[in-house]
């Protein structure tokens, strides 16, 4: 098939025999994939396009999570916590080699560690690690970070910090277009809005992986152009695509689809730092104004569930969305709080939309349903880059768009929605949210945790900067002799180190 390219193929029939096994083996898997990546560093990049390209593949961290959920060792092969829950010590992995060909060892990882908490790198991830007050080497495969109180999502925000070079501690350019990692495959290529071309890491510790020779990004925004291509063969795999995309290539002759209930959550998010944002009354008018029953059926195609700030995925945090009054739809108790709050209808604001076929008919279906609530909301189509500068900046009124998620409460909440969070572009700020989200991250009884999440919850449903939309099913479409794939409800495609194809 045409979506493996096999050099010994090229060698023709006549010297098929006399091919050596490594020619003949050779698989470099197609992959149809929708964005261009923004940057490639991992530490300041934030797109999906971006993370699904670099997280498991050229990069990882100390930690992983797995397909269930569940936080284990990475480069880290242990780790050891005091008794008061203030000091970790990491016993990092012995054999394990950068794609530059370096010997990885805990100094690398103290100087990542750094890098992201360095504020002449802003990197948004600061606030998943700013628990850590020091982090130090005693010897070559030893890490040991002292904290500044008990943190229970250490180990699962350890899993999204990526292992970098020491040398490009204060580098803010190098990583972004030439990436340096530890991950089963290694940066080769990039033509912008072409394709990120990556090689097998031949010096992976993990021993036998990965099993595929490379990978090619093709970048194909078109949905219908890779649903041919899957179709035919000339794409092997489209990773994490949307309901409407799945539904066109189920059934396709060699095709399968692998799905999950993603952690991602679609979303309207809402600048609180100026009207008609800033009036907590003008926001819950949004909620009251969002039929997220009819958006997943118009935008997702059935193929996902109304939405509250945790995906039903996490079944121990999740709180029913049916306990929020404000998802309950009622465009005229929407427009009493808007009477309540003295603004002058209907509200005219624009509304920055990402560039994704899902997130374009949310917009529109959104569109639609407030202007029965009150608002006339001007939809602006943005290109990636600049939906990501004005989102980096706070320079929105709403924006339509999609907010990656985690296995752990901490990292959906902290950074977004915490005084001064890294990625709190919204400008939101609420002590009392705070000081839940101050406690709970220091607080190591599951009980407890459980109920300062779920007051986090109904804080932000209502009246928070952000209206939760939904959690669409997530899928993945693979021709049927790619196997050993498996699929993660993060979205990164770690599983890819295990795939083989076949004839």
């Amino acid at each position: 098939m045409r979506s493996l390219a096999r050099a010994a193929l090229m060698a023709g029939a006549l010297f098929a025999s006399a091919a050596t096994p490594a020619l003949v083996k050779a698989q470099l898997l197609e992959i149809g994939f929708d964005q261009s990546p923004v940057g490639l560093d991992p530490h300041l990049a934030t797109a999906f396009s971006t993370f699904a390209i670099v997280n498991g593949t050229i990069y990882e961290g100390l930690t992983a999570v797995d397909s269930s959920l569940r936080v284990g060792p990475a480069l880290a092969e242990s780790w050891t916590v005091a008794p008061d829950g203030k000091t970790y010590t990491f016993k990092v992995r012995g054999n394990v080699t950068f794609h530059n060909g370096a010997k990885m060892d805990s100094a690398d990882v103290v100087s990542s560690i750094k890098r992201v908490l360095a504020k002449e790198i802003a990197s948004p991830l600061a606030s998943r690690v700013a628990a850590i007050d020091s982090i130090s080497a005693p010897d070559a495969t030893t890490v040991e970070m002292k904290l500044k109180e008990p943190s229970a999502p250490l180990l699962s925000s350890l899993a999204t910090i990526a292992i970098v070079p020491k040398s490009f501690e204060t580098d803010k350019d190098g990583l972004q277009k030439q990436p340096v990692g530890t991950g089963p495959f290694k940066f080769e290529e990039w033509q912008p809005n072409g394709y990120v071309k990556l090689a097998k890491h031949a010096g992976y510790w993990s021993a036998g992986l990965p099993k595929l020779d490379g990978l090619k990004f093709n970048i194909v925004p078109e949905s219908a152009t890779r649903q041919v291509g899957i179709s035919s063969g000339t794409y092997s795999m489209l990773p994490n695509i949307d309901a409407a995309t799945a539904l066109q290539v189920k059934g396709k002759p060699n095709v399968k689809l692998e799905e999950t209930l993603e952690l991602a959550y679609t979303l309207i998010g809402l600048n609180t730092s100026k009207p008609p944002f800033d009036n907590p009354k003008v926001r819950e008018a949004v909620n009251y104004g969002i039929n997220r029953a009819e958006i997943v059926q118009a935008a997702l195609f059935g193929a996902g569930v109304p939405g509250g700030p945790l995906s039903p995925a996490l079944k121990e945090w999740a709180t029913d969305v049916k306990q929020f009054p404000c998802y309950a739809y009622d465009p005229a108790k929407a427009q009493a709080l808007l009477k309540e709050a003295g603004v002058a209808t209907p509200i005219a604001v624009t509304m920055n939309v990402l560039p994704r076929q899902d997130i374009k008919d949310i917009a529109q279906v959104v569109q639609a349903q407030l202007a029965k609530a009150g608002f006339k909301v001007e939809l602006k189509n943005q290109e990636l880059g600049q939906f990501v500068q004005d989102w980096r900046n706070s320079n929105f009124d709403m924006f339509a768009s999609t907010n990656a998620g985690s296995v752990d409460p901490d990292d959906y909440f902290y950074r977004t929605f915490r005084t001064g969070g890294s990625t709190n572009v919204f400008k939101y700020s609420n002590p009392s949210l705070d000081k839940i989200l101050d406690d709970a991250r220091a607080t190591l009884d599951q009980a407890a945790r459980k109920k300062m999440y779920a007051d986090a919850q109904s804080i932000l449903a209502c009246s928070g900067p952000i209206a939760h939309l939904t959690y669409g099913q997530l899928f993945t479409a693979l021709r049927s002799n790619v196997q050993g794939f498996e699929m993660l409800a993060n979205r990164s495609l770690m599983g890819l180190k295990n795939a083989s194809a076949g004839k």
